[in-house]
This record gives C-alpha cells, sequence and structure tokens, in this order.
C-alpha cells in the first residue's frame, strides 16, 4: 500500500511540473552568474503565452548604464543568473486569444516594466513606474503574475509580455536605433514634460552620455536654449552639433565662470558620485534640478535641504506606458534617436561594450543585434 501511495505521489508531482510546463517558450541569451562574473550563454523558458500576452521575436536590444549597475549588484544584491536589457524591439510571432493592440507582423518594443497591478492610483493614472501594489520590472525581478519567477530581459531571443505593456513602433522606424527611446527616451522626456520646459527656457544638461544626448535633441527641439556639462573636451564638438548652445567641462574654472543663477532647469543624467550642488547654484529661484542618473550606492550624492534655497530637487523614475508611446511617437515624429553603435549578441562584445560605457568611450548608446546570436 505504501509502494501504491508513493508512486501516484511520485505521478502526481510528474504531472504537476508537466503542467506547469506546458507552454513554456524556450528562450536563450547571454547571462551573468555572479555580479563579478562574464556573460555566458544561457538558455532558459519563458511563461506560456496568455489571452493578453504577444510574443516578440526580439531583433535589438540596447545596452544601458543601468543594466551594468544592476548586474554588478551595485543598487542591491540580486539574484542570479541574470539576462539584463530593456531597451527592446522586435517583431510580434504570436498573440493571445484576447489581443486586439497587435497583430502578427507589427513592430512592438518593451521598456523598464512588463506588468504592475493596474487598479492603483498610480496605474490608473497612467503612472505605472510607481505602482504600489506590484509593478514588475523587465528583468532581475519576481513575476508575481506568474508564480514569482525572475524575469530576464532583452538580451535574449524573445520575449512574453502582456499587451498593455508593448510599445507599438511602425515597420518603416529605424528598428536598431528604437529600442533606447523605451528607457533613455522617455526617462529624459518625462521631467522636461513635468517641469513643462518651452522655447526659450535657459536649460541645462549634466553629463553628455546615452541619456544626455536624447535629452539635448529633446531640448533643442522644443526651442529650449541648451548648456551641456561634462568632464572631458572629446564631447564638446558633439554636444554643439547636436544644438547645445554652449559646452561647459566643469573640470575647467573658466567655463564654469558667471553661470551661477542662470538656469530655469537642470537635467542630471550622471551615474556616477558628483556634486549636486555645483548645478543647484547655478538655477535660478524656483528652478528645477531633476535627477535620473543612479549612481552606485557607494557613490550617491547627498544633498542639505537648508542649501536649496528656493530651488527645487527632483528625482525622476523612467516613464508610464502612455508616456513610453509618446517620446516613441514625438521621436520618430520629428527624427528624433540616438546615436548608436550596433554590435553582435556575443558574450565577448557585449563585455567589451559593458566597459566601454564604464570608460565613457562610446557615442553614444551600444545596441545588440539580437538577430545574429547562435
Amino acid at each position: 500500500m505504501k509502494k501504491i501511495v508513493f508512486i501516484l505521489s511520485a505521478l502526481f508531482a510528474y504531472t504537476y511540473v508537466l503542467a506547469q510546463n506546458e507552454g513554456r517558450i524556450p528562450s536563450k541569451g547571454y547571462a551573468l552568474f555572479s555580479k563579478d562574473g562574464s556573460f555566458q550563454p544561457y538558455e532558459f523558458t519563458r511563461h506560456a503565452i496568455g489571452e493578453h500576452d504577444i510574443f516578440i521575436r526580439t531583433l535589438y536590444c540596447g545596452i544601458c548604464h543601468s543594466d551594468i549597475h544592476q548586474v554588478h549588484s551595485d543598487w542591491r544584491e540580486e539574484t542570479y543568473p541574470m539576462i539584463p536589457g530593456h531597451e527592446i524591439v522586435g517583431e510580434v510571432v504570436k498573440v493571445g486569444s484576447a489581443v486586439s493592440k497587435f497583430k502578427v507582423g507589427d513592430i512592438a518594443g518593451v521598456g523598464c516594466m512588463v506588468n504592475s497591478c493596474r487598479h492603483c492610483e498610480y496605474c490608473k493614472d497612467g503612472k505605472e513606474q510607481h505602482c504600489t501594489h506590484g509593478r514588475v520590472l523587465t528583468y532581475a525581478n519576481k513575476d508575481i503574475y506568474h508564480d514569482g519567477e525572475m524575469t530576464q530581459g532583452g538580451y535574449s531571443t524573445n520575449m512574453v509580455v502582456d499587451e498593455s505593456f508593448a510599445i507599438s513602433v511602425p515597420k518603416n522606424a529605424p528598428l536598431e536605433k528604437v529600442g533606447p527611446l523605451m528607457c533613455a527616451g522617455v526617462t529624459t522626456w518625462s521631467p522636461i514634460m513635468q517641469c513643462g520646459i518651452k522655447a526659450g527656457d535657459k536649460v541645462g544638461v549634466a553629463g553628455f552620455g546615452g541619456l544626455g544626448h536624447l535629452a539635448v535633441k529633446y531640448l533643442v527641439s522644443l526651442g529650449a536654449e541648451v548648456t551641456v556639462f561634462d568632464i572631458t573636451e572629446e564631447k564638446r564638438a558633439d554636444a554643439l552639433r547636436l544644438g547645445a548652445k554652449r559646452y561647459v567641462n566643469v573640470t575647467h574654472d573658466e567655463d564654469l565662470q558667471g553661470m551661477d543663477n542662470t538656469l530655469r532647469f537642470i537635467l542630471s543624467t550622471i551615474p556616477a558620485n558628483y556634486n549636486p550642488m555645483m548645478y543647484i547654484n547655478m538655477l535660478k529661484v524656483g528652478g528645477t534640478l531633476a535627477v535620473v542618473g543612479l549612481p552606485a550606492v557607494k557613490d550617491t550624492p547627498s544633498v542639505s535641504i537648508t542649501s536649496l534655497r528656493g530651488r527645487n530637487l527632483t528625482f525622476s523614475l523612467i516613464g508610464g506606458i502612455k508616456e513610453t508611446q509618446e517620446v516613441v511617437d514625438y521621436s520618430l515624429a520629428h527624427d528624433i534617436y540616438p546615436e548608436t553603435v550596433v554590435i553582435p549578441a556575443d558574450a565577448s562584445a557585449i563585455d567589451k561594450a559593458y566597459q566601454d560605457v564604464i570608460d565613457g568611450k562610446v557615442k553614444f548608446r551600444y545596441v545588440i543585434d539580437l538577430r545574429t546570436i547562435k
């Protein structure tokens, strides 16, 4: 009798595993298996396609500086293996039975989120990034809507995502440049819109990298007078080429002369340690320093509240899905794209790209061509 019970228990367990795995989607990509490791090939499965899900064949995925912080556990101790990537664009190859927004053959983008509760005050207001009950990030996050499995990102062959968290992209768009709009684009666009920047405003962009150069393009397109701040002479010509009125090398005292109390808005995209007070002092009373760069915890700068003296300091976290669609539409309509370097889907190439980003040697966004994955 005990033997029969054991066999039945084992059979039940096996049947349960099969049921849990039924319909799961095979995928492969490049993962880190520790915070000090290098990228390695990794095969895994994604959850089955639900009635509201779309199945995307990944074409391109951008490399964001936050990917680097996250895989290195700069913000918290992470769970591995981890496939990063949240600047994704791909082709829809299958849709769930209740999908209405996409059809097979469409192009879709995926940014920093793949789900949320949908019913809290922030979700209802189109600010899913602030969801209080269950925001799920694209990678390195527990997916509470799919048995708590860890999400894996876009350095991979495919994605399965609810259609509500996918962005519509025209087929004729330059797809190798569209992915970064899902993160770098909306991350810079959102605080610019929140602060109501308009033609003639004198504004600044601190840090002229992947986020910073897109911010310059958006601000210039709105008619603002832009000053760019960085720590190297190598980016001066590029900043002026993109429409900045002035470039300030903050390591040169002469460049900083006369900057205090001159700007209405400064967007800081700096992902490393720096002195925010230098930029706060450049603001007019009532002006805003909007921080979107997120350094490692050990490098996080601090500001004394009493030193603001009528200036505003805010931190902006990506953007909601509606806002992401808006920035993609605006970018395509105004021919605003990141300047990209496309690399093959190869572990050593991704490792090198990471080091180049850390060293500030990329102009301005590495993008992985996932069509080349082997």
